[in-house]
């Protein structure tokens, strides 16, 4: 169990706080370590075990307790003996009926400080913003970053070179569980495929009462096949259409919002930088784990400039950026990412090895006139900074403290 000190600096400042502390994120992507980082901080602090109750709702064990009143009324049963201060952990919570009455009801009643975590990214919205509103912080979690990646692969091949570890990510991912299985291969690709079943099945499929789940499984094959591409949902029904299945541009985006909803995918929108505003087609979708990609639909290795895209988003997300995919003229520009007013640019490419790259990736910075960092990465081993703008390979940039 490694400490995700990332995540940890971020909760930190509210344990103890009446604000109620909400993980979303992937299914397995470690919210339930963070839960048990989070006691042994609370244990080291002084705190007495004896104060924690702790559910998951993915433990059949727990079955009778998934309605708002039933947890309710344990809860309360529980802690009429606990005569401190309550510390409450709830894993997997959008299992339980109506349960966000059931936490502000506690939240009201008992001296508590409440711990939830939830694989969907409608659990914050609807209802909950009424009872909860204001009273809650959201962190989302995400599988391992390439840093974490060698803390956990570096003991299992101390003697491979950087180099080795990072193809080693490329391919298994991020997935926490994987460390357990040493990152074999064939027991990590079937690990990876049924983790996906289970995202498909009980957050998209069951949560969502699909019963097209065909056109869904083709769906998520498409927008997998195409991570980091712009594409739109007038062209996805056109590839369906010749398939011979003809279906509505709106049920795409619908199917494609359920999964995002799962954080199956994540959606980036386009920003026109000198008309300041959001363009509203042909967004891109990068995926949760780019192991989950290759283990369902394979080619990590062929399309590398991709997954590359696609590991460069998700830790920018990680480390707190806003992040929208930038035109500026006839340029674009992969990551336009904003954090409290600090912007950074970034420019992803495979490798700088034709003139024709190195002008196209720098030069997409041309017309932006600010004094903000602008990055290329790639995986060249050689420093190919230029004219203000600093070159990485991406091994590096990945592994930056900071990014200034």
């Amino acid at each position: 169990m490694i400490k995700r000190e990332m995540y940890m600096s971020r909760i930190r400042p509210f344990i103890g706080s009446e604000l109620i502390k909400v993980m979303t994120g992937i299914r397995r992507c470690g919210k339930s370590v963070m839960l048990e980082l989070i006691k042994q901080e609370l244990t080291e602090s002084g705190i007495s075990p004896s104060q924690f109750i702790s559910v998951n709702f993915e433990n059949m064990a727990y079955a009778h307790l998934q309605t708002a009143k039933a947890l309710h009324d344990e809860i309360i049963r529980r802690t009429a003996g606990i005569g401190d201060k309550v510390y409450l952990f709830f894993d997997e919570i959008q299992e339980v009926q109506d349960w966000e009455k059931c936490v502000n009801s506690l939240r009201v009643t008992l001296d508590c400080d409440i711990y939830i975590t939830g694989s969907n990214a409608k659990l914050l919205s609807g209802e909950l913003a009424t009872y909860l509103g204001g009273r809650y912080v959201e962190f989302v979690i995400y599988p391992f970053s390439f840093a974490e990646f060698i803390e956990l692969y570096r003991p299992i091949a101390p003697e491979e070179p950087i180099q080795e570890f990072f193809q080693k990510y490329l391919l298994s991912g991020g997935m926490p569980y994987l460390a357990n299985i040493r990152y074999a291969a064939e027991p990590s690709k079937q690990y990876l495929h049924d983790l996906f079943n289970s995202v498909q099945l009980k957050d998209i499929v069951k949560r969502n009462r699909i019963r097209d789940v065909d056109l869904l499984e083709r769906i998520i094959a498409y927008v997998m096949a195409n991570v980091g591409t712009t594409f739109s949902a007038n062209s996805l029904a056109k590839f369906l259409k010749s398939e011979k299945r003809t279906v509505a541009p709106e049920t795409i985006l619908n199917y494609i919002k359920y999964c995002c909803d799962a954080y199956l995918f994540y959606q980036v929108k386009r920003e026109d930088l000198q008309g300041k505003q959001i363009l509203a087609s042909n967004e891109k979708y990068y995926i949760a784990d780019h192991g989950i990609r290759e283990a369902i639909f394979g080619g990590n290795t062929r399309d590398i400039n991709l997954i590359l895209e696609n590991i460069a988003y998700l830790e920018l997300l990680r480390r707190g950026y806003e992040v929208t995919v930038g035109r500026s003229g006839d340029k674009e520009i992969d990551f336009v990412c904003n954090k409290s007013g600090e912007k950074l640019y970034v420019q992803v490419v495979y490798l700088l090895a034709a003139k024709e790259t190195i002008a196209r990736e720098f030069g997409a910075y041309d017309n932006i006139r600010d004094n903000f960092p602008k990055y290329v990465v790639s995986l060249d081993e050689f420093d190919m900074s230029r004219a203000g703008i600093k070159h990485h390979n991406i091994r590096d940039f990945l592994l930056m403290e900071e990014w200034n």
